[in-house]
């Protein structure tokens, strides 16, 4: 009895350590928000300053910055767009491989697991050399080409689940009649919508939270993102730890609200495709 205590007692410390390490950083953001440029140097870090000298002003700054609309504009079209073909792709691709055979099979679906393995940072000169090939630097068409040609993981999610779909289903629908065409978008894709609502929200946090493809392929001003926004009160002539907080704290509570309310959708379609009936 004594041994079970001691080990729930240790798995209760082991997790509010990693509570503490994933919420420190945030907490430290949180307080940095509401400091002036002085309370920055006098006060700790880990402290608020004192209740007389918590200003709003950073958030004012932030809130009335004109690329901030900017922003959030330019991210909700890549979200959009990108999302949308994604999710197009990944179904039909995954229903495609799941339920024919065809020659060659096996190594179309070794091609994107290789996609899925290598790193994107090792091909980055060969994905900027074809970018430019296309006129889509400079372009919201370069992240939209990227989100939805280099990352594969709705494949493997919409492939989980289709598995778990019985054949009996296609075999009923096409002795009635119906088409293979008809067969998806009638029978198949309205099942999958567990999968895609998993989709739709990891692919939206990445995207909000991605700063390195819309730094490196989109520098124009007028095409910022969210997180590109941020850069403004992070370089030299410009720079404002404490507004650059108070932009970060903003900018994270999309991603934070979206996760909360649907992370149960997350781990229902992420868990739907893990055991076979």
């Amino acid at each position: 009895m004594k041994k079970r205590i001691w080990v729930q007692l240790i798995k209760q410390v082991i997790c509010l350590c990693m509570v503490a390490v994933v919420l420190a950083p945030i907490v430290l953001t949180l307080f940095a928000a509401f400091k002036t440029k002085v309370d920055m140097v006098k006060t700790s870090p880990l402290m608020l300053p004192a209740l007389d000298r918590i200003t709003f002003d950073n958030f004012t700054k932030v809130l009335t910055d004109k690329y901030l609309l900017v922003g959030f504009k330019n991210t909700g079209i890549l979200l959009v767009v990108s999302i949308f073909f994604n999710v197009m792709f990944g179904t039909i691709t995954a229903f495609i491989i799941e339920r024919f055979n065809f020659k060659g099979k096996k190594f179309i679906i070794a091609l994107f697991f290789i996609g899925m393995l290598i790193p994107s940072f090792v091909t980055e000169i060969a994905r900027f050399k074809i970018i430019n090939g296309l006129r889509l630097y400079n372009t919201l068409g370069a992240p939209i080409v990227i989100y939805v040609a280099s990352d594969l993981m709705q494949l493997y999610i919409y492939r989980q689940f289709i598995s778990t779909l019985p054949v009996s289903l296609d075999e009923s629908a096409l002795l009635d009649g119906c088409s293979y065409f008809g067969l998806f978008t009638r029978i198949i894709f309205p099942l999958l919508a567990p999968a895609t609502a998993t989709v739709c929200i990891i692919k939206a946090i990445n995207i909000i939270n991605d700063m390195y493809i819309p730094y490196l392929y989109m520098p124009k001003n007028k095409l910022r993102t969210l997180t590109t926004f941020l850069m403004n009160y992070a370089n030299a002539q410009q720079g404002s730890w404490q507004t650059l907080a108070a932009g970060i704290i903003v900018i994270m509570l999309p991603t934070i609200l979206i996760y909360i309310f649907f992370q149960k959708y997350i781990l229902a379609g992420v868990a739907a495709g893990a055991v076979k009936e």
